[in-house]
C-alpha cells in the first residue's frame, strides 16, 4: 500500500490573476454581496409582512430568496477574504464544507424552480381549485425541495471524504467537487461514476417536472385561446426567466469545467466561473420585482410609508 503525505490546504490559483486589481475587485464584490444580502431581505420582507402575498406562489418565491442569501453567503465571504490574503489558501475542511454548500445551493435552486413550474401549472390548468391542490401540498414541497439536496449530495461527499490527495492546487477560485477528486493520488472510477449518477439523480426529476409543467400550460393554452389563460401565463414569465438565467450560468460553469477553454481570457473565465453563483442571486429579486405587479405594488406602498414616516418626524 502507497504512503501519501497528509494534505490539509489547497491554494485558489485563480486569485493570482486579480492581484493587480485586488483593490478593485474586492469593492465590486463587496458591492455585489450587499445587493445580494439587501435584494433578497427586501423581497422576503416584503412577502412576509404583506397578508395579501400569504399564498403559495409567494411562499415559494421567498424560498428561492432565502437560498440565494445561502448561495451568495456561501461564495462572496470567502471570496473577500482571499482576496486580502497572501497565500490564497485555503483548509481541508473548509474546502470540503465549500463544496458541500455549493452544491447543495445549486440543487436546491434548482429543485425550487421545478416545484414553482409546478405550482404555475397547477394555478393555469386547474385555477379553481389551486388553492386547495397547493395549500395541501406547499408545506410538504418545501420540505422536499430543502431535505433532498441536502441528504443527496452526502452520498456524492462521502465518496470524496475517502480519496487522499497528492496535489494541492485548485485552479480557481473556490472549491468544487470535481477538482477535488481530479487531485486524489487513487483510482477515482467508483467516485465519478458514482458522481454522473448523482448528477442525473439531482436533475432529472426537476426537469421532468419542468417539461410537464410547462408542456401542460402551453397545451392549455394553445387549446383555450383564452384572454385568461394567457394572462395567467405572463405570471410565468419572471419564472421563466429565473430558469434561464440559472440555466445559462450552470452552463457556463459545467462547458468551461469539461472543455478546452485555455483560448478564452481570465476575465471571460472568471465570468463564467462565477455566474451560476452570483447572478441568480442578484438579478431574480428583480426579475420577479419588476415583473409582477402585485409585489411592485407593495414595494412601492411600503416605501411611501417609510418616506412619510420619515417626513413627519
Amino acid at each position: 500500500m502507497k504512503n501519501f503525505s497528509k494534505v490539509t490546504s489547497f491554494y485558489l490559483t485563480e486569485y493570482y490573476g486579480l492581484e493587480d486589481l485586488k483593490a478593485v475587485y474586492f469593492c465590486i464584490f463587496m458591492v455585489i454581496y450587499v445587493a445580494i444580502i439587501a435584494e433578497n431581505v427586501v423581497l422576503i420582507g416584503v412577502i412576509y409582512r404583506e397578508k395579501s402575498l400569504h399564498e403559495p406562489m409567494y411562499v415559494l418565491l421567498c424560498n428561492l430568496a432565502v437560498n440565494s442569501l445561502y448561495g451568495g453567503t456561501v461564495l462572496l465571504p470567502a471570496l473577500l477574504v482571499n482576496l486580502l490574503s497572501q497565500t490564497h489558501e485555503i483548509s481541508l475542511y473548509f474546502c470540503q464544507t465549500q463544496v458541500y454548500a455549493i452544491h447543495t445551493y445549486a440543487i436546491t435552486e434548482f429543485t425550487i424552480l421545478a416545484v414553482m413550474s409546478y405550482d404555475r401549472y397547477v394555478a393555469i390548468c386547474h385555477p379553481l381549485s389551486y388553492h386547495t391542490i397547493m395549500s395541501q401540498r406547499v408545506v410538504k414541497l418545501i420540505v422536499l425541495m430543502w431535505l433532498y439536496p441536502m441528504l443527496a449530495f452526502l452520498i456524492v461527499l462521502f465518496f470524496t471524504l475517502q480519496l487522499p490527495y497528492c496535489g494541492r492546487t485548485i485552479e480557481k477560485l473556490y472549491c468544487i467537487n470535481y477538482l477535488l477528486v481530479r487531485l486524489a493520488c487513487t483510482d477515482t472510477f467508483i467516485a465519478n461514476i458514482v458522481g454522473l449518477l448523482t448528477v442525473a439523480l439531482y436533475t432529472a426529476p426537476q426537469l421532468v417536472m419542468i417539461f410537464y409543467s410547462y408542456g401542460h400550460i402551453l397545451r392549455i393554452c394553445y387549446l383555450s385561446f383564452s384572454k385568461s389563460k394567457f394572462k395567467a401565463l405572463r405570471t410565468s414569465t419572471p419564472h421563466l426567466l429565473a430558469i434561464l438565467n440559472y440555466s445559462f450560468g450552470c452552463f457556463f460553469e459545467i462547458a468551461q469545467g469539461r472543455f478546452d477553454s485555455s483560448h478564452l481570457s481570465y476575465q471571460t473565465k472568471l465570468f463564467l466561473s462565477l455566474y451560476f453563483l452570483i447572478f441568480p442571486p442578484l438579478l431574480n429579486p428583480v426579475i420577479y420585482g419588476l415583473s409582477i405587479g402585485l409585489i411592485r405594488a407593495r414595494l412601492f406602498s411600503l416605501l411611501s410609508r417609510k418616506s412619510r414616516q420619515v417626513q413627519m418626524m
